[in-house]
């Protein structure tokens, strides 16, 4: 990467792909299972779509294709938005991709399309607790995905965990992590359970996480990371050296992004604004030339700086130490320059610290 791109602002672009073979018991996502006879429509309008934003878009460094399920549709039609776009030399392309679908000629074709990053979606290495999850594949399918990314010669691996099932226990979720560790990922996402209104984990009290069991899993994550050599860079993220997500780091730096597809959102200068949910609502406005844009919402700059500190608070980047009140700051550890990151118990009470950090009209983040 020269001085000229590294100086490059940032800007991002999400491509939402709403379509599954199967809904998750945890998901709350805008994704469906019954519209398959929409995907080719779905994805021609996303190239539209694309090519209408390209003309008022500045050089794109990263692109994620999330979802549902990207990997479920042709690798030419995520192409095909790809190649609508302005992108900045060496921008992080990203696809989302579930284990049980993903083949050794798909992670080919995503490889000579310029797809630099996957992330696939593992959840557990633990049958039993991958069932609880309602997931579909079982573990010798993510052996097999990742044997299909690296021999494609894809240059990033993320692996997404989810810890926090009654299912699961610290043996389990130890086995997990053991198991993701030794497949040499660069990135490991790992997240809390979190029961969703309105999904069956959600209506479901009996299957719901325990608190202190999370937070015991949480240290257990941390712990095993850091040894391994990952650095936390976001309270859920951990990375090799250089190889942290450019496209989530926009999300936590306030950074700018445009949205494709249905539900999905965008961030300009301070506004946010998101798309219509379902895939038909989308199709129907592409078609007629209309708008997508279903709401938004503008935040004045008092509100900006909160959000800016709140956000930081999640990341190793950490928060000014004037932020920082006294009844929180045994949760704090340096960061550098002046600043101050949370510590393992802080990150478990993060959203305590949040509320309390001061902000000034002149700015301390």
């Amino acid at each position: 990467m020269t001085d000229v791109d590294r100086a490059r602002p940032a800007f991002g672009v999400y491509v939402h792909v709403p379509f599954c073979t199967h809904r998750c018991d945890y998901c709350a996502f805008a994704t469906w299972t019954d519209r398959s006879h929409l995907v080719a429509d779905y994805m021609a309008c996303c190239r539209d779509q694309a090519r209408e934003l390209a003309a008022g878009m500045p050089a794109v460094t990263s692109v994620f294709f999330g979802g549902g399920t990207p990997n479920l549709v042709a690798p030419s039609m995520l192409d095909a938005v790809l190649g609508e776009l302005p992108l900045a030399p060496g921008a992080e392309i990203t696809v989302e991709c579930n284990p049980d679908l993903v083949t050794p000629a798909a992670m080919r074709a995503y490889c000579d399309m310029g797809v630099n990053r996957v992330s696939l979606g593992v959840q557990s290495m633990v049958p039993h607790v991958l069932a609880a999850l309602g997931r579909q594949h079982d573990p010798t399918m993510v052996a097999a995905s990742v044997d299909a990314v690296r021999s494609a010669g894809i240059g990033l691996l993320n692996l997404d965990l989810i810890f926090g099932s009654p299912a699961e226990s610290i043996a389990d979720c130890e086995r997990s992590l053991t198991a993701a560790i030794a497949f040499g990922p660069d990135h490991l996402s790992v997240y809390g359970l979190t029961p969703e209104p309105g999904t069956l984990l959600g209506d479901d009290p009996s299957r719901h996480p325990d608190d202190d069991d999370m937070a015991d899993k949480y240290v257990i994550v941390d712990e095993m990371l850091e040894q391994a050599g990952f650095e936390m860079y976001e309270i859920s993220n951990w990375a090799r050296p250089g190889a942290h997500c450019r496209h989530n780091l926009l999300y936590w730096q306030q950074g700018s992004y445009a949205g494709i597809g249905c539900a999905a959102h965008s961030h300009r200068n301070g506004r946010r604004f998101w798309s219509v949910r379902t895939p038909e609502r989308y199709i129907e406005a592409i078609r007629a030339a209309a708008s997508v844009e279903a709401g938004s919402e503008s935040l004045d700059p008092d509100e900006r700086r909160l959000e800016a500190l709140q956000l930081a608070l999640r990341t190793s980047a950490g928060v000014p130490a004037a932020a920082v009140p006294d009844d929180v700051a045994d949760l704090m550890m340096p960061a550098g320059d002046g600043r101050l990151r949370l510590t393992v118990q802080g990150r478990l009470l993060a959203n305590e610290v949040a509320i309390r950090l001061h902000h000034s009209p002149h700015g301390t983040e």
